[in-house]
């Protein structure tokens, strides 16, 4: 029987890093078993935090041994992408929801070729933010406000002074921030935004305010590194991208972002006055994911493979992420809901 093609749901890995809150359960539903709640990576098949399918026939699977078994669900283009090895099951992006409640480490990201050359291979890590919720005073860190020495900014890492260097952005909700390697920032307390980022898991940690675990320990930092990859130049405020609409019946899309790893659009899906379900369709070059940032939907699409039966559907809410194989069977989308769409 031919492999199927179809959407399945995904159930996340956690992480209960110090500056996280309880958001991702109060908001989105997270039911994992980890105090406090900072990240839950979505969309992953990175060994620190895999996801696996919580629907359909995969259900309990890991995602990457899913993806072995059926290596065409990930498409044609995301293995032209460096370092990726998709016969592994490997994907090249990792989707994570956020939840800062108090302030993340200033930090920076290397890009491919340091990581190649410094971490055993590992991938670089070039993000982009989408914010979902802001309190009315949040911000985040982006870069400096000036040009800087390196030598200036290791004795202010040292001294403590180093947040008088760095330029601070205000934050609103459906803001995007594209922040490659090199780019020093953080997420400051007061955001939850999903993150899709290449599928990496290396921080440079350069100052944490010199907090202390739940063991009583200050987190390890990385200033050597940090400085060797760190983009020492001010850097101009970011701007938010053109947001153009474009519509079809059921639904309006608007394109928030493209790098070489990935393509980030936002989807509104209102078929509340539509007879006809909005169509939603893929091909074989990539597999997306949609990830629910508001209301909720059904999918509806036919069986796939040679027993195919009549009409199945997939129902989602808010917080929930959806992998859908590159040429998927075709996809009716029902509902009121916002979703980010990702491929590669």
């Amino acid at each position: 029987m031919a492999p199927l093609h179809e959407p399945f749901l995904l159930s996340p890995a956690g992480k209960d890093y110090l500056w996280g809150g309880e958001r991702l359960r109060d908001d989105f539903d997270k039911q994992l078993q980890l105090q406090p709640l900072a990240e839950t990576w979505e969309c992953s098949t990175h060994p620190d935090g895999e996801s696996r399918a919580a629907s359909g026939p995969f259900t309990g699977r890991l995602l990457s041994a899913i993806l072995r078994e059926y290596p065409e669900f990930i498409g044609t283009h995301p293995g032209n992408i460096g370092g990726v090895r998709t016969d592994r099951g490997e994907i090249p992006i990792l989707v994570k929801f956020i939840d800062a409640s108090r302030d993340l480490s200033v930090q920076v990201h290397p890009d491919d070729q340091y990581a190649r050359c410094r971490e055993n291979g590992s991938l670089g890590k070039t993000e982009l933010w989408y914010v979902a919720d802001a309190s009315k005073d949040a911000s985040l860190i982006y870069g400096f406000n000036r040009d800087v020495t390196k030598e200036e900014l290791r004795k202010a890492l040292g001294d403590g002074t180093v947040l008088k260097l760095l330029q601070k952005v205000p934050v609103h909700k459906n803001d995007v921030f594209f922040v490659t390697p090199g780019t020093v920032h953080a997420i400051c307390s007061g955001s939850l935004v999903v993150e899709i980022q290449e599928s990496s898991n290396l921080t440079y940690r350069m100052f944490d305010y010199h907090r202390v675990d739940k063991n009583g320990r200050e987190r390890e930092l990385h200033i050597d590194k940090a400085l060797d990859v760190a983009n020492l130049h001010g850097s101009s405020t970011p701007r938010q991208p053109m947001r153009v609409l474009r519509y079809k019946p059921g639904y309006a899309s608007e394109f928030l972002g493209r790098c070489r790893y990935f393509s980030v659009e936002r989807v509104s899906v209102n078929t509340q006055r539509v007879r006809d379900l909005a169509a939603y369709h893929t091909d074989e070059t990539s597999f997306q994911v949609l990830v629910c940032i508001d209301g909720c939907g059904t999918l509806f699409f036919h069986a796939d493979g040679e027993n195919a039966d009549g009409e199945k559907f997939l129902r989602f809410f808010r917080g929930d992420t959806i992998f859908v194989p590159a040429a998927s069977v075709d996809i009716r989308i029902h509902g009121c809901a916002q979703l980010l769409a990702v491929n590669c």
